[in-house]
């Protein structure tokens, strides 16, 4: 497993070992004490959640406040998706500063989130099945959210606006100046 550090303090890559034959290939995709070890940060995940989404699909910008703020592990299963995080921690030196990597079933590559940090995807594929591990539980009454088309941000989501598959919740999100920290 190689761990690559983002501009963002705590928020890293993690590109696992591959093994491949003629059969296919095997990796192991977590190891609780591997994990640890490498990155230092003695996270226990409670909760693993799947999403099944077509093409310009956006789910984002979403995090949890308080107690009930969560660190995530995202990887994509099937196709390519934009990844996006933002940085919340109001006493960190890249508070408001985002950072997008592709995920994708090809590459493999995971994203660690920290808590604190606004999280968001759209697909680029036809479809893909994004999963990801939480160490906290969803509690509604602690959710919070960006708009995904905020100004201050300036998110790239390398599609057109008429592209975009967006629920009605995400497009009233408030915008990054006025939303719950």
């Amino acid at each position: 497993m190689k761990i690559i550090e983002t501009n963002l303090e705590g928020c890293i890559i993690i590109e696992p070992t591959i093994f491949e034959d003629k059969r296919g290939y095997f990796f192991e995709s977590f190891n609780h004490q591997v994990f640890n070890e490498i990155t230092n940060f003695n996270v226990v995940f409670v909760q693993d959640n799947e999403a099944f989404s077509r093409k310009g699909a956006l789910r984002g910008m979403h995090y949890q406040v308080g107690k009930y703020s969560q660190a995530k592990l995202v990887r994509v299963l099937e196709g390519k998706v934009l990844d996006v995080v933002v940085d919340l921690r109001k006493d960190s030196i890249t508070f408001g500063e985002s950072f997008s990597i592709e995920l994708s079933s090809e590459n493999k590559k995971q994203l660690f989130v920290p808590r604190g940090f606004a999280h968001g995807y759209v697909v680029l594929s036809d479809t893909a099945t994004f999963f990801y591990k939480c160490d906290n539980i969803y509690k509604k009454e602690s959710e919070g959210g960006i708009k995904y088309n905020d100004g201050f941000l300036k998110i790239d989501w390398r599609l057109a606006e008429k592209e975009l598959i967006i629920s009605d919740k995400d497009k009233g999100l408030p915008i990054f100046e006025k939303c719950r920290r």
